[in-house]
């Protein structure tokens, strides 16, 4: 009579060595840092932008913003020189998601430049009617920065026009787009102002819950821009 075999079980997963412990606990330990750290400032942000757009930002003081966060005026310091700083880069910070935002939509819309400005204007829309505060703060307070701080926000301004503008030349070199003239002339920057003018002003009285909802509002805004630049029907 043979005898039954009986499976061995399988072997447990050999232990983690130490180094490899030591550094796993070294990640979760940065990891830990970087989300405290990330925290005030994302609550600076915020009480800022909230102060700067109810007050204005020459009356607003550093201790009112941290007071409206719940941290100390020193904490402050730890990440920003001062209240110009802070300034600089909420509105910098917005700005710069702003133009990733655009240049995101319009790259995964496909070839047609009507595509492309309908997925333009579709997320700036969204983007100004869901962010009305820091759009109000971006637009008014820049006023107040310096020259040299103010130079990386209009080079994002100016990258987010020239994407505009490269949708309406391809348009109308397709044959699909057929914007306004003056004495014979386009002048595709000056209907790019026109078209970013109208979709940066909704978050002046865009209000959530009364009428349209942001898709929707989006949508209107989209088709308005096809037929001030005379798209032909697709």
């Amino acid at each position: 009579m043979s005898r039954r075999k009986t499976s061995k079980p399988a072997p447990e997963p050999a232990p983690a060595t130490e180094r490899e412990a030591r550094q796993s606990t070294e990640r979760e330990a940065r990891q830990a840092a970087e989300r405290e750290t990330r925290q005030p400032v994302e609550a600076i942000r915020a009480a800022a932008f909230a102060q700067f757009a109810e007050r204005g930002y020459p009356v607003v003081t550093v201790r009112d913003i941290m007071k409206a966060c719940g941290l100390t005026q020193g904490a402050l310091y730890n990440h920003f020189k001062s209240k110009d700083e802070l300034l600089h880069d909420i509105i910098a910070s917005t700005q710069a998601e702003l133009e990733r935002l655009c240049q995101q939509a319009v790259g995964g819309a496909g070839d047609d430049p009507r595509a492309k400005l309908a997925a333009f204007v579709r997320v700036y829309v969204v983007r100004h009617c869901r962010l009305r505060v820091e759009a109000l703060v971006a637009n008014r307070e820049i006023s107040w920065l310096d020259r040299d701080r103010v130079r990386d926000i209009r080079r994002s301004r100016r990258a987010i026009r020239d994407i505009l503008v490269a949708i309406l030349a391809h348009g109308v070199e397709r044959g699909v787009f057929d914007p306004p003239q003056v004495d014979g002339r386009r002048d595709l920057k000056a209907v790019a102002m026109a078209l970013l003018d109208q979709c940066t002003h909704v978050s002046l009285w865009y209000s959530p819950g009364r009428g349209m909802g942001e898709e929707q509002m989006a949508k209107l805004y989209a088709d308005m821009a096809l037929r001030s630049v005379g798209a032909r029907p697709a």
